[in-house]
């Protein structure tokens, strides 16, 4: 009996960590350029998002390809995104597509 609850156990902690809700950006980390009904660049960072000049504070939950990002202040206050990862270097929301910028790319928007 020992061994099921030990493999319950395992089961709901990998559940538990595929669906981390958490002001870490995880795979969306960095800066990207979106594409498609809005173009502009959207930086991710730990608690928080900035586009167009603007930082609002959010938080992330990550459930396996898709972060959802939560605004927790500001005119997006409780709305959340969902992006979708295709790959590292793409992903897709309901805004457009956003492509990851190198770290070592500047860009002025």
């Amino acid at each position: 009996m020992k061994p099921f609850y030990t493999i319950i156990l395992s089961l709901f902690l990998v559940t538990l960590s595929a669906c981390s809700n958490t002001s870490d950006p995880g795979p969306l980390a960095g800066k990207w350029q979106l594409t498609g009904q809005v173009d502009m660049t959207v930086s991710f960072r730990p608690g928080e998002t900035e586009a167009k000049g603007v930082v609002e504070k959010v938080r992330y939950k990550i459930e396996g390809k898709d972060v959802l990002v939560t605004y927790l202040e500001g005119m997006a206050k409780g709305m959340t995104m969902r992006y979708t990862l295709i790959d590292d270097q793409t992903a897709i929301t309901n805004l457009g597509t956003l492509k990851k910028i190198p770290s070592n790319h500047s860009t002025v928007h």
